[in-house]
């Protein structure tokens, strides 16, 4: 095979991704398909949405105290909304709103390196280092938890853009719905490339279960309090 032909395949692979734009009644078939291959996942699925439940409503009615000094350290160290709130992937495509502590400067996205963040970005405020080092931004999720938009385990919730450049396989990732922790979070984070990621997420779909789900959440303290996988490395 010559040049040519490799390089006209890597155009109709790249094409047929952007130009592969499920139904909801695709997406619906590939996640009966899903449960379908685990038989009794659907009963771990309730176990799993009733522990979001319930440790989301426990978790913001010990930590409002926490939630509201982090709003008014956030509102009044610098200009701008309290919150961040951006569109994001969630389970079977279909998008929903995010909502973090903000820890930039306001429009930090059209300033500088855009959407991607690194340690020592002059655009994170002083507040917002803290915050982002413990994962404390992230706090609010709490509420997309409660809203069903989240779940306090699975993958990390990507732009909505992302999608169009998946394949098949990678589109597994998004048969369970976004986490507030993820597998990926508990093996380096954003120490591990975008395409390392989002293949620990396949790994996490392809092999989920109720425990699992429990095993990440234990294994998240430490990473938190260790500060690790914080920012993409440059």
């Amino acid at each position: 095979m010559n040049k040519n032909f490799y390089s006209h395949n890597l155009v109709i692979d790249r094409t047929q991704k952007l130009t592969d734009i499920w139904t909801e009644e695709k997406w619906q078939e590939f996640s009966l398909n899903f449960i379908s291959e685990h038989p009794g996942i659907r009963i771990q699925l309730l176990c799993k949405r009733l522990l979001d439940i319930t440790l989301a409503t426990i978790a913001i009615v010990l930590l409002w105290p926490v939630l509201l000094v982090i709003a008014l350290a956030v509102k009044f160290t610098s200009d701008g909304p309290i919150l961040f709130c951006q569109e994001r992937l969630g389970r079977l495509g279909k998008p929903f709103v995010i909502y973090k502590f903000r820890t930039m400067v306001d429009g930090a996205i059209h300033i500088g390196a855009g959407l991607n963040t690194f340690s020592g970005d002059p655009r994170i405020t002083p507040i917002g280092k803290f915050l982002r080092e413990y994962h404390l931004d992230e706090l609010p999720q709490l509420f997309n938890i409660l809203r069903g938009d989240m779940s306090l385990v699975g993958p990390r919730p990507l732009l909505v853009s992302t999608l169009a450049t998946y394949t098949k396989e990678q589109k597994r990732r998004l048969l369970m719905p976004s986490g507030l922790t993820a597998w990926e979070a508990v093996n380096g984070g954003l120490d591990n490339t975008l395409d390392e990621r989002i293949q620990l997420d396949i790994w996490y779909v392809n092999h989920w279960n109720f425990l699992l789900d429990i095993i990440i959440i234990l294994r998240t303290i430490p990473v938190v309090l260790r500060k690790e996988g914080v920012y993409q490395k440059t």
